[in-house]
């Protein structure tokens, strides 16, 4: 018998042999190995991003100084290319392959009226405007409405001698309008958080140099102002819909009728029905007017005021909208909702950046006092919001608070798992659909919410939140979250976290992600923190386009992790 004959033998000895001890308990064994093998191969999805973006995220300068790290850029924007400057406004009949404008906030709003146009199902379409009262009262505004107050109230701003505007409002439709009156009217916008103390807004008002007041009654110290800021010459009330039967045009006696007060109401009803359709042409427009910003930081500290140019604020919309990859950037099937303050920079932008892309807009004003997004998410169903970290943490807790069994703490290691360890998003199935009964409520349709916008504010005391925090939440709310690190001289954000990376590290605080495409950072030695060739560490500074006065210092220590992405000492 050859060797061949061999082999054959006792393989076929082997088989007989094994299927001649088979029995109930090698059947189970062998179905479960099976199925476990099938399921594997089924189940299994490549990472949402190739692992090796996210090892190296950020382009360091190939030589530093002595005495500051590298210079760190985004890898959309290297070193050699000019950072983003603007969103390439293209003018009607403007060849396709021109390179367009920067653009200024009134390409924004006409944007926003004109529709998508670039060549798609989608073209033309436009997105809405909402306000949100209460959990069923949902007001919706006709584009060309707005388009009607921005011009009137420009206009009665203007012919009053208006030209520093005061904005003292809540998130609302109001808010925005004015903002843009300003600018198609050739007048600075100041924009001031509400809610403050009496000698904090006096203050602001005197360092801003506001003569003219946007606000609404019952917020606004009004006979305290007229008295403590005599440069007051103008004052609008946005009155609600119970209170327009009152008499707002009165003015406290001692003041001389130095201060002309209308309604904002009644400029818009009393004029014709035709007046203001139509926005002011793009040809001898003037340029664009600086808005002013207040950063508010630790209480019982004066605000920060900072003067944004136009550039400064497109070259922030741009960047931030670029964020976010292409297949999934904000359109018209989107509703955003900024459940932060519009008087932080970060969220007015990306209110900004969501009007440009033609998604839809509601304002809630109670959203920012609440900091609850439950409160804030109520009667309407928003793809994308803007929170505040108070405001998901407390989301945190609640939602963490209720998996209690131990099926939803194994459901919820699976969907943790899937995010950190396999870098996919969580797709919709028999075990999430169970595990949907412990996510957090946030709009009026479950499962709508895709992407939640957040930010650390430098020097503000603003709770900081882990990278397994953050995991936490993806799962909970079944959306990605992009974490922000803003600053007062910063338009935007200097950093923001990848839209793909969903990596949970054993930290207090989180990273910040790479710089985004309209900033570079590079950090400076401290006493206490040295640069060197193998590792950067040390104060942080910013430049770009997005950034008041092209450099700033942020007055905080950072370093630069392996992976060069910016985090906190």
């Amino acid at each position: 018998m050859g060797f061949f004959d061999n082999i054959m033998l006792g393989l076929d000895e082997a088989i007989t042999g094994l299927f001649g001890q088979w029995n109930l308990y090698t059947s189970a064994i062998f179905t479960i190995f099976a199925g476990f093998l099938a399921y594997q191969i089924a189940a299994r999805q490549d990472p949402d991003t190739h692992p090796l973006l996210l090892a190296r995220q950020a382009q360091a300068s190939p030589v530093r100084h002595e005495g500051e790290s590298p210079v760190y850029r985004s890898q959309a924007a290297p070193h050699g290319m000019p950072l983003n400057t603007g969103l390439s406004v293209k003018d009607p009949g403007a060849s396709k392959w021109a390179r367009g404008r920067d653009g200024d906030l009134r390409d924004v709003w006409r944007q926003a009226v004109a529709g998508v146009q670039e060549d798609g199902p989608s073209k033309g379409a436009t997105g809405r405007i909402l306000t949100v009262l209460g959990t069923e009262n949902v007001t919706e505004y006709p584009l060309d409405d707005i388009t009607r107050q921005i011009n009137l109230i420009g206009q009665h701003i203007l012919d009053q001698g208006g030209n520093r505007v005061a904005i003292y409002l809540p998130n609302s439709v109001e808010l925005i309008v004015t903002l843009f009156a300003c600018a198609f009217y050739n007048m600075t916008a100041v924009i001031l958080p509400f809610d403050q103390p009496d000698d904090a807004v006096i203050s602001m008002l005197r360092r801003s140099a506001a003569d003219t007041v946007v606000t609404a009654p019952g917020s606004f110290p009004f006979d305290i102002v007229v008295k403590n800021y005599p440069s007051l010459r103008q004052l609008i009330w946005v009155v609600d819909e119970g209170s327009k039967h009152m008499d707002w045009n009165e003015v406290p006696q001692g003041t001389g009728g130095s201060v002309n007060v209308s309604t904002w109401q009644d400029i818009v009803n009393d004029s014709p029905v035709d007046a203001g359709k139509d926005l002011p042409p793009i040809e001898g427009q003037k340029e664009p007017r600086d808005v002013t910003i207040f950063w508010q930081s630790k209480p019982g500290t004066a605000e920060e005021m900072v003067r944004f140019t136009s550039a400064n604020i497109m070259s922030a919309i741009a960047a931030l909208l670029f964020s976010v990859p292409t297949s999934q950037r904000m359109g018209p099937s989107d509703l955003f909702l900024p459940a932060d303050s519009l008087a932080n920079t970060h969220t007015l932008v990306l209110t900004l950046g969501a009007l440009y892309s033609n998604a839809s807009v509601a304002f809630n004003s109670v959203a920012v006092q609440a900091n609850d997004l439950a409160i804030a998410t109520r009667g309407i169903a928003p793809t994308i919001i803007v929170a505040t970290p108070a405001a998901l943490l407390k989301t945190h807790q609640e939602s963490g608070g209720s998996l209690t069994s131990l099926v939803a703490r194994n459901l919820h290691w699976l969907q943790t798992r899937s995010l950190t360890q396999n870098g996919v998003m969580p797709v919709a199935g028999l075990l999430s659909s169970y595990y949907d009964r412990f996510r957090p409520a946030l709009g009026s349709k479950p499962g709508k919410l895709r992407l939640i916008f957040t930010a650390e504010r430098i020097g503000a005391e603003t709770p900081r939140l882990s990278s397994t925090v953050l995991s936490d939440l993806r799962a909970l709310a079944g959306a990605r979250i992009m974490y922000a690190l803003t600053a007062p001289k910063v338009a935007g954000a200097v950093t923001q976290t990848n839209f793909y990376d969903y990596r949970a590290f054993d930290d207090e605080c989180s990273h910040f992600g790479p710089p985004l495409t309209s900033t570079e950072i590079m950090l400076k030695d401290t006493d206490e923190h040295k640069n060197t060739d193998a590792l950067s560490k040390g104060e942080i500074f910013v430049r770009g386009p997005c950034v008041a006065g092209s450099e700033a210092a942020l007055n905080v220590a950072g370093v630069i992790r392996d992976d060069n992405t910016l985090a906190y000492v």
